[in-house]
């Protein structure tokens, strides 16, 4: 059982930046696909930005939504996912959670959460 923990959340103006990161209680070298989601009051969970890591190298895709802006990477020696989040517009306010995901030969083995951190952006 791996525990996963985001920081970084918190309370933005319009414009600004933030960096989440999520922390896993174990080794995260053999997580092959990292995802950010997030979501919002009223409305379903979404994914924000994806990781996978493949025979291809690392393959990254984002929401049209936050394309541009929003950056994710992993640092296996850290045991750490982050999401880099930069001009941030108040429709990007919801909770932000982080999901690992070992998956061999098409079949899934582990999926972990985290708790979620609240990204709350002003006008």
């Amino acid at each position: 059982q791996v525990q996963l923990v985001e920081s970084g959340g918190g309370l933005v103006q319009a414009g600004g930046s933030l960096r989440l990161s999520c922390v896993a209680s174990g080794s995260i070298f053999n997580f092959n696909i990292m995802g950010w989601y997030r979501q919002a009051p009223g409305k379903q969970r979404e994914l924000v930005a994806g990781l996978t890591s493949g025979s291809s190298g690392l393959i990254t895709n984002y929401a049209d939504s936050v394309k541009g802006r929003f950056t994710i990477s992993r640092d296996n020696a850290k045991n750490t996912v982050y999401l880099q989040m930069n001009s941030l517009i108040p429709e990007d306010t919801a909770v932000y959670f982080c999901n690992i995901v070992r998956v061999r030969n098409g079949v899934k083995l582990y999926d972990y959460w985290g708790q979620g951190t609240q990204v709350t952006v002003s006008s």
